[in-house]
């Protein structure tokens, strides 16, 4: 075959990327404080906004900002210690870099996987697979 001809067919083959990320949005966080501890009112909302693991996006959570907690039986966040929703915002933003948005399109269309131990980031929009921190 040609070269052409091979990217005729490459290009036949990749889907159309249509839309941009501004249809993906997080809800602010509502965190309020009860006694040492910060809870996360729509933690449910958020973890359905991103389309991941609640378990996955509270480690993260904890990871970032150095504490501990759990999440209690409405689904909600409770996290040890005195923390603000600008803080609480910008780390699940910063979540939803690494393990939602897709490095080479922007779009929200992703989905983790393992491959040979290590988690993967990949994209139903474009095809990109990226390697995560996770």
């Amino acid at each position: 075959m040609e070269y052409d001809e091979l990217l005729d067919r490459g290009i036949e083959a990749t889907p159309e990327i249509e839309g941009d990320s501004t249809r993906f949005s997080i809800p602010d966080p509502s965190v309020r404080p009860e006694g040492h501890v910060t809870v996360y009112d729509n933690f449910p909302e958020t973890v359905d906004a991103l389309d991941r693991n609640p378990d996955h996006v509270f480690k993260f959570l904890q990871n970032e900002l150095g504490t501990s907690g759990h999440i209690d039986e409405a689904g909600r966040a409770r996290l040890t210690g005195d923390f603000n929703p600008r803080r609480v915002k910008e780390t699940i933003e910063s979540y939803a870099d690494e393990y939602v948005l897709c490095p080479e399109c922007g779009l929200p269309d992703t989905r983790l996987e393992r491959e040979k131990g290590a988690l993967m980031l990949r994209c139903e929009a474009c095809g990109a697979r990226s390697s995560t921190s996770g």
